[in-house]
């Protein structure tokens, strides 16, 4: 994960660990583990990740943390895209797939068929952004429509400048940037904005590694593309946000429009599945998903993400204890 985000990450959560210490005020009788305090359990591994890159800088985050208490497990991020990850991991290759879509039929039934039961479990929500070149002075705020127009498939070889998006704009050359066919991200995107899903053009520039699609928009001024709302925070001294029109009024990606429903249709769960044989069997895989879920508000909200709500939180803990039930 971007080292910045990390430094912030292990600064806080050291701070938060030196208030608890300075307060001394916890209960003798409850548990003496903190996000960031040394277990003891003395279990050691390595926890297998793949899938979404939306979802793997929370995962990296929350691995980052729990190495502080776990020093002897490893957590590896990878990142194929959300349905690359289910590939892998319904064929056994992985414990946990980050996605940020829902797994699909298919999907499950290759699961099914190679004997991996999973949970899923919703670990925050996300602002899909829609970001520009800062020297694009015309694109403040995008219509759904306008969207669907730059990246339907009828758009290939025909919308090939901003003027073809809207007369006012100027004939500045579309440069596209977006993820892969693999990714929860495309999959989601071009079913709401272009009503149904793996529909888009072909003609633009694809890369499942989201920090490929940040330097193409940031080194073109007729560059658009889409991704995570962390991504683009990460980011935003090279990018500029475009707010979107979803029937409402023109609004801004953010943490606060996202969490109040504001933000459509580009607002989404973001999840991890975790196989069960691997929750059951593997300390080390157990130890860091109860981890990810129990300190989920301090991890969300020191990575940049959009952390759940009171309802998706008991969820996520309800998920949990079912996977406890295995």
């Amino acid at each position: 994960m971007n080292q910045n985000r990390f430094a912030a990450l292990a600064a806080a959560a050291l701070g938060s660990t030196l208030v608890l210490a300075g307060c001394g005020g916890q209960n003798p009788d409850s548990d003496s583990d903190s996000a960031t305090g040394g277990s003891g359990d003395g279990i050691s591994g390595e926890v297998r990740v793949d899938g979404s890159s939306t979802v793997q800088p929370l995962t990296a985050a929350a691995g980052e943390l729990f190495k502080e208490q776990e020093p002897d497990v490893d957590v590896s991020v990878g990142t194929s895209g959300t349905g690359g990850g289910f590939e892998k991991f319904c064929a056994g290759e992985t414990d946990i797939s980050n996605a940020s879509r829902p797994i699909e039929e298919d999907e499950t039934a290759e699961c099914e068929q190679n004997g991996i039961e999973y949970v899923e479990i919703q670990v925050a929500n996300d602002a899909l952004t829609v970001v520009v070149n800062p020297e694009n002075t015309w694109a403040e705020c995008l219509t759904v429509d306008q969207l669907r127009k730059i990246w339907e498939p009828e758009a290939e070889g025909k919308v090939t400048t901003w003027k073809d998006v809207d007369p006012s704009f100027p004939a500045e050359q579309l440069d596209l940037y977006g993820p892969g066919t693999d990714s929860g991200t495309f999959d989601y995107f071009t079913d709401v904005i272009n009503g149904e899903e793996g529909a888009s053009r072909a003609d633009y520039n694809a890369s499942e590694d989201d920090n490929v699609l940040v330097q193409g928009v940031a080194g073109s001024k007729g560059g658009i593309g889409y991704f995570g709302l962390s991504y683009y925070e990460e980011n935003s001294d090279k990018l500029k946000a475009v707010q979107v029109d979803g029937g409402s009024g023109c609004v801004a990606p953010s943490i606060e429009t996202a969490q109040a429903g504001e933000y459509t249709p580009l607002a989404r769960p973001l999840f991890i599945y975790v196989s069960r044989k691997a929750y059951a069997d593997k300390p080390h895989v157990k130890a860091f998903v109860d981890f990810y879920v129990e300190n989920n508000q301090e991890i969300t909200e020191l990575a940049q993400f959009v952390p759940l709500n009171d309802d998706q939180r008991s969820k996520a803990q309800d998920a949990v204890s079912a996977l406890g039930d295995s």
